[in-house]
């Protein structure tokens, strides 16, 4: 072997000892975000003429955690511990009717675990002691607007997040939030048709309980829709109002999306919600249908006193296994956004 060969061999060699050496390093890198901790923060939102928001957020941190209240709920987060990481992913959440923020901690902790900076906000007028604009449902994508732009303007820790990599989760009357956000454009006057055949279905004898013989007359701003382009990627569950979708209302909404239904739920039948969702999108969502799932089996395991206080939403009466279906569920969801907000 000549020296031009020997170092040439040499170089290869060595080459091919980095390469190993960096496949290591990323592969830790990428073990080890899912390893971090979760710090956490309650936040107030600038609401424009209104009180502000009431949201949280949830990031990673090395911070060692602790147990923490969160409304009925209790978490395991270093509340206020240093943002860990640069350039990170947003995902934000939109709580289903008559919900808070902490509706769906347990897939905020899941993805900050996964090394995203989640944010979730109240939904000022439909949460759980607050349902005065419940009917107003163009507030909520623009309250979920506002939320992002306090994220990567204004929280203390905007220059950590990607404003490129923007997802968002939504159930329920969430599901129509973030779809609104993704460029749906519903129809509203659909729903006084839809209630004249189905009078039973829980949203007709909800409004008939209000006192609201028609929504026709709701006064929907003329930009009352709009899309914010930052987010590049959703993620709904059990989307509320799927039918006033229905003529081309979705044709606009060309990001990603993961659905999910519940095959057994009966407070939005099939096909007037998800299906209609998914007959709308122009493009095939990665679809996700639960057996045995009910409505309310979208939001995480109840404790003793939300059980006791909300049966409701809280009851699997057939032993279906909230749990189960939520870390599957919220595997998915972290495989989804990395795949999607790359």
């Amino acid at each position: 072997m000549n020296g031009k060969t020997h170092s040439i061999l040499s170089i290869f060699h060595l080459c091919w000892q980095t390469a190993i050496v960096l496949v290591i390093i990323f592969a830790g890198a990428a073990h080890a975000e899912d390893h971090t901790f979760v710090g956490f923060q309650e936040i107030a939102v600038p609401n424009g003429g209104e009180p502000p928001l009431h949201a949280g957020i949830w990031y990673p941190t090395l911070a060692r955690p602790q147990e923490t209240r969160l409304e009925t709920f209790t978490q395991l987060v270093a509340p206020d511990g240093a943002i860990a990481g640069r350039a990170l992913p947003l995902v934000v959440i939109s709580h289903g009717g008559a919900g808070s923020f902490a509706g769906h901690y347990d897939t905020a902790l899941a993805l900050a675990h996964a090394g995203f900076i989640v944010a979730a906000v109240d939904h000022a007028g439909d949460t759980f002691d607050d349902q005065r604009q419940v009917l107003k449902l163009w507030r909520r994508p623009q309250q979920l607007n506002r939320l992002i732009t306090f994220v990567l303007d204004d929280w203390r820790d905007h220059a950590h997040v990607d404003s490129r990599r923007i997802g968002a989760f939504g159930f329920s009357n969430g599901g129509f939030t973030v779809l609104v956000a993704a460029g749906g454009k519903p129809d509203l006057n659909l729903i006084d048709p839809y209630c004249r055949d189905h009078p039973t279905h829980d949203l007709c004898a909800a409004l008939t309980k209000a006192g609201v013989s028609s929504v026709a007359a709701l006064p929907v701003p003329p930009d009352a829709w709009l899309r914010d382009p930052r987010i590049k990627a959703i993620a709904i569950a059990a989307p509320a109002f799927g039918f006033t979708f229905s003529n081309g209302g979705l044709n606009d909404a060309t990001v990603p999306v993961q659905l999910w239904r519940a095959a057994d739920d009966h407070h939005q039948l099939n096909p007037w919600y998800d299906e209609a969702v998914r007959v709308a999108l122009p493009h095939p969502p990665e679809m996700h249908v639960v057996a045995g799932a009910g409505h309310y089996d979208f939001l995480p395991p109840c404790g003793a006193v939300l059980a006791k206080h909300a049966p409701v939403i809280c009851a699997d009466p057939n032993g279906f296994d909230r749990a189960a279906l939520h870390n599957l569920m919220n595997a998915q969801l972290i495989n989804f956004f990395r795949t999607k907000l790359r």
